[in-house]
């Protein structure tokens, strides 16, 4: 059994600097985040950032799920993890450069696990997506990921308490280079008194058995997998974390964006557009379902329960922003392409309501446009995310009562139609993922039949028309050159279902 730990400590930073040297992931989509699960509470204390010319209140959340219980010799699996910096825009201006629109950054925080006096550190490293920057109110940068996993060798209660912490801040516009330096490194501890309390876990001997002895310790190398001999505890790295593996097995997207379906700045002066940039390459799983109206029926689409096809993606291509002091107030849009080379769908339908029709859909989606960001200023900040793109339906492998229906090679809608799905602050950041849905018009089908046979009004009165629903959860997003990030990208779950 899990328990979900938020944990909340006031953190003081001793140090910051600009620092060279730390390729940091240069560029996510963003907006809202929390730090713990829906519902939970965390305690938050608020503490000072010692720096060159003053100081500035920071907050750190941290939250994490640990098993309360475990045995001797065989993993336990902390984690997710989420740490959460909040530090007030105006505090940033001191630190960042002027005209800085988005920060990523890097979260190192050092975990203590102790056990009869012994112990070891294990270093969560995580990743947080490109946090735009509001004109004004608070900014959180929220990091989060997997950890190392950690066994034992004897039985006894275990402590996870959070030490060291350094934060380290980075321009999304800049790229993804070594020689690239950060723009402010903080490193916090807790605050004088705290112990950095996470959790406790339970060991308990192999069933059946009694297992003496001390506990045994290792940590996991800086920047790299896998494990380092101590006493009694170890902590590793999991293997689909170790380097050699391809996370991303997808080509970069191409093509062009089109942000005309994102929430569009208020009247007012015309924003600042960056100029186009690279983009960082990452991949991510998304999946949903499709309703067809006409045939009050819904199918799968990306069916993670078979061999679902990633999302490629170039993320903060580029960004558009206003500030909260031009005449029609604040803006911030960030764009970024993606692609999605999606497996055919199957499924069964009853029409005209008796008629039972099985077949396969074929998607064949253009460029993906995905749109983040916020108007307007704290208490009216409304955040938005659109994801957009043109989209054809090709009809195939079609059984009517069982019997096989030649309907030809091309049995396709008669143009593309386009696919908008909005997440609202669901959709958090393409780091992150989150809910979209949307609704589609299909259009006619043309190309149905075969030796002579006009299958085309069938398929037209069948499937064509509004009112199509569509919904779409992606899950989190791996960037290979960032080892922070969560990688391979976590699977999400359909729209409706529950966690299990």
């Amino acid at each position: 059994m899990h328990t979900q730990i938020p944990v909340t400590r006031g953190w003081r930073s001793v140090r910051v600097a600009s620092v060279a040297g730390l390729a940091l992931l240069a560029g996510l989509l963003s907006g809202s985040g929390s730090s713990a699960e829906e519902g939970v509470d965390p305690v938050s204390l608020v503490s000072a950032c010692e720096l060159k010319d003053g100081a500035i209140a920071a907050t750190v959340d941290i939250s994490v799920e640990v098993p309360s219980t475990g045995e001797v010799g065989r993993p336990v699996q902390p984690g997710p993890a989420t740490v959460t910096v909040i530090l007030s825009r105006a505090d940033l201006d001191g630190l960042l450069p002027a005209g800085t629109d988005v920060v990523v950054s890097r979260a190192a925080l050092k975990v203590k696990i102790a056990q009869d006096g012994d112990s070891a550190d294990a270093l969560w490293e995580l990743g947080a997506p490109g946090t735009p920057l509001p004109a004004d109110g608070e900014v959180r940068f929220v990091h989060s990921g997997e950890v190392p996993y950690v066994t034992f060798r004897a039985p006894g209660d275990v402590d996870f308490s959070a030490g060291e912490l350094t934060l380290e801040l980075r321009s999304a516009a800049a790229t993804a280079e070594e020689s690239v330096p950060a723009l402010a490194t903080l490193t916090c501890r807790p605050e004088e008194g705290g112990n950095g309390h996470l959790a406790t876990t339970r060991v308990t001997p192999v069933s059946g058995t009694e297992e003496p002895g001390t506990p045994e310790a290792s940590a996991t190398p800086e920047g790299g997998s896998g494990r380092a001999a101590g006493d009694g505890i170890t902590v590793e790295v999991p293997a689909d974390k170790a380097e050699g593996t391809d996370p991303c097995p997808v080509e970069p997207p191409v093509g062009e964006m089109d942000a005309s379906d994102a929430a569009q700045p208020p009247p007012g002066d015309p924003p600042r557009v960056s100029p186009m940039l690279p983009g960082n390459f990452g991949c991510a799983y998304a999946v949903g379902l499709a309703n067809v109206h006409k045939l009050n029926g819904a199918m799968i689409i990306n069916d993670p329960s078979r061999k679902p096809a990633l999302l490629s993606v170039l993320a903060v291509k580029q960004t558009t922003t206003r500030l909260r002091t031009a005449p029609g107030g604040a803006y911030l849009r960030i764009d970024s392409l993606g692609s999605l080379t999606l497996p055919d769908a199957e499924s069964t339908f009853l029409t005209f309501g008796f008629q039972p029709v099985s077949a396969k859909v074929s998607f064949e989606n253009g460029p993906i446009t995905v749109s983040t960001g916020n108007i307007g200023s704290p208490p009216d900040r409304i955040a938005f995310s659109t994801v957009s793109f043109r989209q054809v339906l090709r009809i195939h492998d079609v059984k009517v009562n069982g019997v096989p229906l030649d309907v030809g090679s091309s049995c396709r809608t008669s143009k593309p139609f386009k696919v908008v799905l909005n997440g609202g602050a669901r959709y958090t950041h393409v780091f992150a993922g989150g809910e979209l849905d949307g609704e589609v018009d299909i259009p006619p089908f043309a190309g149905c039949g075969s030796d002579g046979e006009d299958l085309d009004p069938l398929f037209t009165a069948s499937l064509s028309g509004p009112g199509n629903r569509i919904f779409m959860n992606q899950g989190t997003t791996c960037v290979p050159s960032e080892p922070s990030t969560p990688c391979p990208p976590t699977m999400p779950t359909l729209p409706g279902t529950k966690t299990p």
